[in-house]
This record gives structure tokens, sequence and C-alpha cells, in this order.
């Protein structure tokens, strides 16, 4: 197949990444300029869509005008068929509802394929990182919150409702009786996403701030978990004990060839990696105790690749 430049966008809660990526059967995928800014998601959808259209925009004008698409990874349920999005937390007041593809593809003129983010990063992964060559992948990206999909020769399995993959809404043992976001109790990303980690820290009499003042992060609990501070330690902990469980239970149900681990609390110590072999220890059954846990190798490109090659993918793209 020959080389394809997409106009790539991925959408989160926070920031809104873009660039310009060139698929090819026979070289790595080229990233180029590259650009994030904010999503501005409190101010509604109207306002994320505006910013999405810009960024778009913005790559299409430095590439030339050469693209042949736009790929999305965004936030929230997506239907891949339609490119809308079919509903999305509080965390993206007014996200729910848009019609995301229809949207880019009047404003820029170009054919638009979107894919919730972490099935975008999943997809990136598998065709072109850590999961290249694999039969199987279970992806599961923990960050600000923890999500999921599974892959089997090359295609992310979607589900009924285009909404499977929710790994941080499976019930885990660290999470009984603790409220979830989406408004069940119990479910692992109240307690092993990065918010979880900060709430027990500070459960737990953690400082509040930094040494500079600025309210406390993940990194900064990384750092006195590795300093050996025990608050920082037992947040980090619960968290990896919870993920280590979760994983093991999913590996006992799909038997993936392997599970590919990314996000910034996946980058966390010995305090977070040990707890999470210990609930993994704990969870998977002996036939496949022995299944490899590898780390994403694109990085936070993994969502703009995957969101490209599925583009690629396409009818739009032929």
């Amino acid at each position: 197949m020959e080389a394809k430049k997409v106009v790539a966008l991925d959408i989160g809660g926070t920031k809104i990444a873009s660039a310009l990526v060139t698929l090819s059967d026979d070289a790595a995928p080229k990233v180029e300029f590259f650009e994030k800014v904010p999503t501005e998601a409190a101010r509604g959808g109207k306002m994320v869509l505006a910013n999405a259209i810009a960024s778009a925009r913005r790559v299409l004008e430095a590439a030339g005008g050469d693209a042949c698409g736009i790929g999305v990874s965004s936030a929230g349920v997506i239907d891949p068929a339609t490119g809308d999005v079919t509903f999305a937390n509080e965390i993206m007041p007014g996200w729910g509802g848009t019609h995301l593809g229809a949207e880019l593809e009047a404003a820029c003129g170009l054919p638009a394929r979107v894919l919730n983010d972490v099935h975008a990063h999943a997809l990136g992964e598998v065709r072109w990182g850590a999961g290249r060559g694999k039969d199987s992948c279970l992806v599961v990206a923990v960050g600000t919150g923890v999500g999921g999909a599974f892959a089997q020769d090359g295609h992310i399995m979607l589900g009924a409702h285009s909404e499977a993959g929710h790994v941080g809404h499976m019930s885990c043992s660290d999470a009984a009786g603790v409220p979830c976001s989406c408004g069940a109790v119990g479910h692992m990303e109240s307690v092993a996403a990065g918010p979880g980690i900060i709430e027990r820290y500070l459960e737990l009499g953690g400082c509040a701030t930094d040494e500079d003042g600025s309210p406390v992060d993940g990194a900064v609990i990384d750092r006195r978990a590795a300093a050996g501070e025990d608050a920082a330690i037992q947040a980090e902990a619960r968290s990896g004990h919870a993920i280590g469980e979760v994983l093991g239970s999913l590996t006992n149900m799909l038997d993936p060839d392997c599970i590919i681990l990314s996000g910034s609390v996946a980058q966390c110590g010995d305090a977070w990696h040990k707890a999470m072999e210990a609930g993994w220890s704990q969870s998977v059954m002996p036939p496949v105790l022995a299944t490899p846990i590898l780390s994403g190798d694109l990085g936070g490109d993994a969502p703009l690749v995957g969101a490209a090659e599925h583009l690629r993918r396409s009818a739009y793209a032929n």
C-alpha cells in the first residue's frame, strides 16, 4: 500500500494533540508538525469542537494541503460508523452528542474517521508498536483514567455498543465501597488512576503541596515513594495492586499473547510495580502466568498513529 499522509487528532479532557502522520508498509510511522493546545472542556462541547477544527486546519496548512483525510482519537464513547460521540462524562460536558466526524469533514473538506482514544492508542501499538506481529494483545493505559482494548489479528474488538475496553470500570477488591465517577461503586479506576493515587495519599496524611508550593501531583508522589515516604508508598501500592488484580482476571478470560501497559501511572517506580506484580500473581491462573507484560513503544504518539491507521484502513483512504 502506498504511503498515506493523515491529519491526526487526539482529543482528551485536558489537551488536543495534532500532527501529520505518514504511514507506509515498509517504514515506521512519521509524525510531523506536532502541537498540543488546551481542550477547554469546561467551556462545553462547542468550544472543544472549535479547537479540534482549528487544530486540524493548522496541520493541513502546515502540510500544504497534502493529506488524504483526518484520523481522530477522542475521549468518550464513539460510534466509528458515524464518527459521533455517543456519550461523554462530566469531565467533558456537552461533548456527548457531537457529530465529530461530520463536523470535521464539513470544516476541512476531507474524509474523517473517529475512534475512542484508548481504542486508537491500542491500534497504534498493535499495528506499529509493542504488539506488532502478535496475534492477540490486551492494551491497558493508566493515567488520569484507566482504559483498555483487546485486539485480535490486528483488529480492535469494539463490542455491541462500541464501548468494549472499559477496563477501569471492572470491580476489584482494592476499590470495594469506593464510589466511581461513572456512578457505580467498587470500580478499579477510582483507586488505580492518577486522581485515586493523589486522593489516597492525602487521606494517609501526605503533604498536599510540592516544595515550591504547587499542588501535589502523581510525579511528586512517585518521587516521595522512591525516597521511602510511607504514605506515598501505600498510595501507589493500592493502585498497582488493583491494576495487577484486574490484569490477572482479564488474562484468565482472554488469554492474550501479551499485555501492553502504558500511561503516566505505569511509569511509577518500584512501589507501584511490586504491588502490581503481587496483584497479578494473586489473580492469574497458572496456565497464563507467563504472559508477558510489555511497555508501549509509541508513547504519546500511539493514539495519533492509531487514528491515522484507522483512517488508512477505511474506504475513505483508498
